[in-house]
């Protein structure tokens, strides 16, 4: 009877061979059968040995990293499209970590290649690595250099990219490559996809293969993209079964549920197409939307300023003023407000016993007539924000708060004033703005 470690413990094992004694240092896993011991070597692979072949069981420190082996060049069809695939991170781009039970993102560009040889049928890809991060870490300087990497993949020919990204904030980078690239009324010179995974490659409930299937499928031979909605477009599974994944407009999609595969659903509007996948390979099934007319092609995309800072705040019973007046203070280039229902502010008091609320109107009315930029959009998620159905609302637009008849998401709200920010045009090109249609987020046939 082996005393074997706990699973990601670091060990050195010494076994028994034919040819003497041989160490293998790495991490202990749960035996892979009966009277095994099996663990995890730093360069990947599992090993089993049998009980009667350990010599000894040495608990350490560390394993020590595997050398770095430059990646072999993989073959491929030069006569398919080109589509860079640009690796962000995430749980598509992770593996168990049998340390502690979690999941690290630390999947290399071309792992993805092996683990989905079907990719190579459908497009030519090169492989760009731009880190392995979390998506919650993602701020707007990655926005950028997102755009910069798809701008330097269509300069060298490829029909599209796919962006590999964590789920968490995945809607939120889709809505920047759509204003980055079609926010002052152009178009990409291809497709841009951005797609994720709910659960690593490594597992066998994975959605990460017909995801990315699906992804580099639409990248390389969707339709031309026209500019509105269909800038990026995110692309995950329509369900919890396999088979079919829904191409969504980049600029009005929210993650919806923490754990199904099917975490993600268009806002106000309707999914543009689907991916279906049958044993002849994907297909492209387009939905009934309207279609548009191509706007002009994008020499490159516009960055967002990397400087801007907006303070965001939730309407709701413990909305404080002084909270928003810390943010006056700093100079936060905008306040975005969630608002209730249509799009209410706590600022009336007609019980007379919160002044928090009368304070906090005063506030906002002086801080908007200071040239403070001031935007709510709804909590609910779906339908506007109507501020002339109530007599609060119409106080609210008096006092120069923005946001009337927006039906943009709250995440790609928060992407597009940071996009009208950035211009340095003025308080006035936000409200201009806000009312535009500018990428598909304001679509004139939105669902009721």
């Amino acid at each position: 009877m082996v005393d074997w470690p706990d699973p990601g413990t670091p060990v050195k094992l010494t076994v028994k061979t034919w040819s003497g004694l041989a160490e293998h240092i790495g991490l202990a896993l749960p035996p892979a059968g009966p009277k095994l011991v099996t663990m995890k070597l730093a360069n990947g692979y599992n090993i089993s040995f049998p009980h009667s072949y350990v010599e000894s069981v040495e608990e350490i420190d560390e394993v020590p990293a595997a050398e770095e082996e430059a990646e072999p060049d993989i073959e491929q069809d030069d006569s398919l499209p080109l589509v860079h695939l640009i690796h962000t991170g995430g749980t598509i781009a992770s593996k168990v970590d049998y340390r502690t039970g979690a999941v690290s993102a630390r999947f290399t560009p071309n792992e993805l290649l092996d683990a989905v040889p079907e990719l190579r049928s459908i497009a030519r890809i090169r492989a760009v690595n731009l880190g392995s991060m979390w998506s919650d870490d993602i701020r707007p300087r990655h926005w950028n250099r997102m755009l910069q990497a798809t701008s330097e993949a269509f300069s060298e020919g490829a029909a599209g990219v796919v962006i590999t990204h964590g789920t968490d904030t995945l809607h939120i980078s889709a809505a920047a490559m759509s204003y980055g690239w079609a926010g002052r009324g152009g178009r990409p010179p291809g497709r841009i996809v951005v797609t994720g995974s709910q659960r690593s490659p490594d597992r066998g409930s994975s959605d990460a293969a017909e995801n990315l299937i699906s992804a580099v499928h639409w990248a390389a031979n969707g339709p031309e993209p026209t500019g509105y909605r269909d800038t990026s477009v995110v692309v995950l599974h329509a369900g919890s079964s396999d088979g079919s994944c829904s191409v969504l407009p980049g600029c009005a999609t929210r993650k919806y549920h923490s754990s199904r595969r099917d975490a993600f659903k268009p806002i106000n509007q309707e999914p543009i197409a689907h991916v279906k996948i049958g044993p002849d390979g994907p297909s492209i099934e387009m939905g009934d939307a309207v279609g548009f007319d191509a706007r002009p092609e994008a020499i490159s995309p516009m960055m967002f300023d990397e400087s801007t800072r907006i303070a965001q705040f939730i309407a709701d019973a413990h909305l404080h003023p002084d909270l928003v007046q810390a943010a006056i203070d700093a100079d936060y280039d905008a306040l975005l407000f969630h608002g209730t229902g249509l799009g209410h502010l706590p600022i009336a008091d007609p019980q007379e016993d919160s002044p928090e609320n009368t304070r906090l109107r005063i506030m906002l009315a002086d801080h908007c007539t200071a040239g403070g930029v001031v935007v709510v959009v709804t909590q609910t998620i779906h339908g506007p924000i109507h501020m002339d159905v109530y007599d609060k609302g119409r106080d609210q637009q008096e006092m120069g708060i923005i946001g009337h008849g927006s039906l943009c998401p709250p995440s790609s709200a928060l992407v597009k004033l940071h996009h009208l920010l950035s211009r340095d045009e003025g308080r006035d090109t936000v409200a201009e703005g806000w009312e535009s249609d500018l990428v598909g987020e304001n679509p004139p046939d939105a669902l009721s």
